[in-house]
């Protein structure tokens, strides 16, 4: 009788526990993905299901952090600086997919969202990083760390948690940390509400074309794609331009309507700069002083100087040399770039100066006539399909990798495609691939991941799951997207980080690198773009399957360093004016549109030349995390000019030891060591600026 009730006791528990296990949260995030490698269920996921999830995970590590603040052994590594590696797990999980999704595929109940969270959030982050408690504890550890035996990852790991903590204030009295919280939420609410107002900006114009004859110098490719603008936007048998690059680009080069081509480049720099509901300029000025007073209140003299502290760079004199030495170079360049289009708009009767709208149109007249090249000869050979097989195959020559397509992964939108990456058939990670623009994603490029390269708490691989983005030209009237050789470079460069969030092999989750570093293994990509070797393999005409002839490459090559004093010159230009903004050492209220005239008129920026990206647009700084930082992808240029070279020195492009070294001593290596003795292991010395601008035709 008793075996019978023990078992009936014992089927009653596996009962109970199936069921329990059988269970499911109607909140996708709070189960565990069942889907092909833990890939977020996107078609699961609805809107309703960030906040409470957000809610859940701030509150999930709350109790982690107090766990580690109420542990009465003494502060280790272990207990400590490990154990908030691995809190907020939940958090990391519905934070990753909102913000890409938020960036890549929005809605007003996403931004409504947005607004929401963020001073949820910031208030969340503080009261972490300034509980003394807590703070008390890692620098007891950092003051100590000779008597622990860590790994050299380990190291990096203590003394980036240390000044993280340091640098967000832990370290301030409680009246400056009240001081620093008001600022942080602040900072946060006119972040969000910089990059919405963004959006809503370039969605909000459009150049709307009805009369035909207005159409003149279009090719026949670019009107086709402004038909199907207008056919999307319900303006059957109109043409329309929009302010993604895809679209404005191509009016500004080919079309004759110059009385057109400025009004779509006026309402391209005027973007959040037009005294309405969506006007970025009090926001700026906002920014710009709360950000001043922050550093001031964590002992440094300007944002710059807080910000580069922690970079190549160290401090603003360096970026500012190094930007100077690049500028004195490139506007001599850009000067007789601009004298040689206003000669040729002189040689054909027009009577008006060069203006920026004007630049892309002569500029194109002149590469015709000089290298006999057109943007929209080469698209015919740069089908996307084939682009993305060209990168795949770089990448398998390079590191032997393999990228399978999968059609049974979840997607957030239609236009992903998703691939499986592999390494001696061994499992890799996930790639997903988002190449088209709406509007429903924000402009430019970018790559970023649902889940990053880690191990678990018990030392178990965690494989990536990431994510490319680019706003690259559609498919359009049966045909399928082919690109310039431009957009091809910007797939190129964005599966360059990619690939280093692939190939990254270290132990604890977070981490990042510098602004000033974490470009090159995205620029060094682009430096295969254009090989023979390469093109060869992806260049092929989409209708004939014919192989880009060898005269179209040579002209192609050749015509690599035209127009590059006006394409180094407008970054620079927006390089300096980031630099500018950051390097304010008062608090003081600033008028935008005058500090930015004064601040290019400093440096003698040219008029027929704008910054790459104006105040009001300027993304990266405002909301993107570049603040201070923008000079990073030249002066990563420096770097990867050299390190290409160290695969031309050998004769072989694929050279696979020199692949393995760059695997070993750059990709893998994720935030865990410093960035020059990084690049040093690999190279065996220091980069020189020479390569730079040779590289770019400018010495």
């Amino acid at each position: 009788m008793k075996k019978a009730l023990i078992l009936i006791y014992l089927a009653v528990i596996v009962f109970t526990y199936g069921c329990k296990k059988e269970v499911k949260s109607d909140n996708p995030f709070f189960n565990t993905y069942d889907t092909p490698f833990q890939v977020p269920p996107f078609e699961q996921i609805k809107t309703v299901h960030f906040m409470p999830a957000f809610l859940k995970g701030f509150e999930e590590q709350k109790k982690e952090v107090k766990t580690i603040i109420n542990n009465p052994g003494e502060p280790t590594f272990g207990n400590t600086i490990k154990a908030f590696a691995y809190s907020g797990q939940l958090l990391q999980r519905v934070s990753s997919v909102f913000g890409a999704l938020n960036s890549a595929n929005t809605n007003d109940s996403l931004q409504a969202i947005n607004r929401e969270l963020s001073p949820i959030s910031s208030k969340y982050r503080d009261d972490i990083n300034l509980n003394d408690t807590l703070f008390s504890k890692i620098k007891s550890i950092y003051e100590n760390k000779a008597k622990f035996k860590l790994t050299e990852e380990e190291k990096k790991v203590l003394d980036d948690t240390y000044k993280d903590f340091v640098r967000s204030g832990a370290a301030l009295s409680p009246e400056d940390k009240d001081k620093l919280r008001k600022i942080n939420k602040d900072l946060s609410l006119l972040s969000v509400q910089f990059g919405q107002n963004l959006l809503a900006e370039t969605n909000g114009f459009n150049l709307v074309i009805d009369k035909k004859e207005d159409l003149s110098g279009l090719p026949e490719g670019v009107i086709t794609q402004a038909a199907g603008m207008a056919k999307s936007l319900k303006m059957d048998g109109k043409w329309v331009f929009t302010l993604q690059v895809p679209s404005m680009t191509p009016f500004l080069q080919y079309s004759d309507r110059r009385d057109l081509r400025q009004k779509l480049f006026t309402g391209y720099f005027m973007k959040g700069d037009n005294d309405n509901n969506h006007d970025n300029k009090a926001i700026i000025a906002k920014i710009a002083k709360l950000r001043v007073e922050r550093s001031h209140l964590l002992g440094y003299d300007s944002f710059a100087d807080f910000v580069l502290e922690r970079t190549m760079a160290k401090t603003p004199e360096k970026v500012y040399t190094f930007l100077g030495q690049v500028w004195d170079a490139a506007l001599p360049v850009a000067k007789a770039e601009a004298a040689a289009q206003q000669e040729l708009i002189n040689k054909e009767g027009g009577k008006f100066k060069l203006a920026p709208w004007d630049w892309w149109y002569y500029n194109e007249k002149i590469k015709k006539e000089k290298y006999d090249l057109d943007d929209e000869v080469m698209r015919p050979y740069f089908k996307i399909d084939n682009v993305m097989e060209g990168m795949f195959y770089v990448a398998n020559q390079l590191y032997g990798l393999t990228f399978s397509r999968r059609t049974d992964i979840p997607k957030y939108h239609p236009d992903v495609n998703t691939f499986e990456v592999q390494r001696s058939g061994k499992h890799v990670g996930i790639l997903m691939i988002d190449n088209y623009p709406r509007l429903s994603k924000r402009g430019g490029a970018w790559c970023g991941a649902y889940r990053g390269q880690s191990r678990d708490i018990d030392g178990k691989m965690i494989n990536p799951i990431v994510t490319m983005v680019t706003n690259s030209t559609p498919p359009s009237d049966g045909k399928p997207a082919l690109l310039t050789s431009e957009e091809a470079s910007t797939l190129f460069h964005e599966f360059g980080h990619a690939l280093a969030a692939l190939l990254s092999d270290k132990t604890y989750p977070g981490g990042s690198l510098p602004r000033d570093f974490v470009e090159l293994p995205s620029q060094i990509m682009e430096h295969w773009v254009l090989e023979p070797e390469v093109l060869k393999v992806y260049a092929k005409h989409f209708q004939t399957g014919e192989v880009i002839p060898a005269e179209l490459v040579d002209k192609l090559v050749k015509s690599g360093k035209f127009n590059t004093g006006f394409q180094t010159v407008e970054y620079l230009a927006a390089a300096l004016l980031d630099m500018e903004y950051h390097s304010i050492k008062e608090p003081v209220d600033i008028d935008i549109r005058d500090f930015e005239k004064k601040a290019m008129d400093k440096y003698g920026l040219i008029p027929e030349i704008k910054p790459r990206y104006s105040s009001t647009y300027f993304n990266h700084i405002w909301a993107g995390g570049y603040s201070a930082g923008y000079y990073g992808y030249i002066w990563c240029e420096v770097l990867d000019a050299d390190a290409f070279q160290a695969f031309k020195e050998t004769g072989n492009i694929f050279n696979k030891e020199v692949a393995a070294r760059f695997e070993k001593e750059i990709l893998s290596k994720g935030g865990t060591k410093d960035p020059l003795d990084m690049y040093i292991a690999f190279r065996g010395k220091q980069p020189s600026i020479d390569a730079l601008l040779i590289n770019r035709g400018l010495k």
